[in-house]
């Protein structure tokens, strides 16, 4: 994944020229953008919510998850594997994965 912006390490025709089928940048122009714009409110939001204590991997890999799990099975495709950036459900989902590990770890404090 080339993730600089706003050039990428490698553009997408170069990188599938090279022979790559699933190509991410940090850039809006190209299929599968990967922005923290995905994950922060979300986080924060989860976080704030049950008055975490600590983010920690564990709440980051469960947004990560949440994320990964609103490409339905059947729309999973190289050019689709992350939402976009605009999507309305991003945010809620990624807050409920959040408060819901923080529980599990003990770092919640609601």
């Amino acid at each position: 994944f080339a993730m600089a912006n706003p050039t990428p390490e490698i553009m997408p025709d170069e990188a599938k020229l090279g022979g790559a089928r699933v190509i991410a940048t940090g850039r809006s122009d190209f299929a599968n953008q990967i922005n923290n714009v995905l994950v922060f409110p979300g986080i924060f939001k989860g976080a704030l919510t049950v008055r975490a204590t600590e983010i920690n991997d564990e709440m980051k890999l469960a947004a990560a998850r949440a994320l990964a799990n609103l490409i339905p099975e059947e729309e999973l495709n190289e050019e689709n594997i992350i939402p976009n950036a605009l999507d309305k459900r991003v945010s809620g989902k990624v807050a409920e994965e959040v408060m819901r590990i923080a529980r599990e770890m003990g770092v919640a404090s609601l």
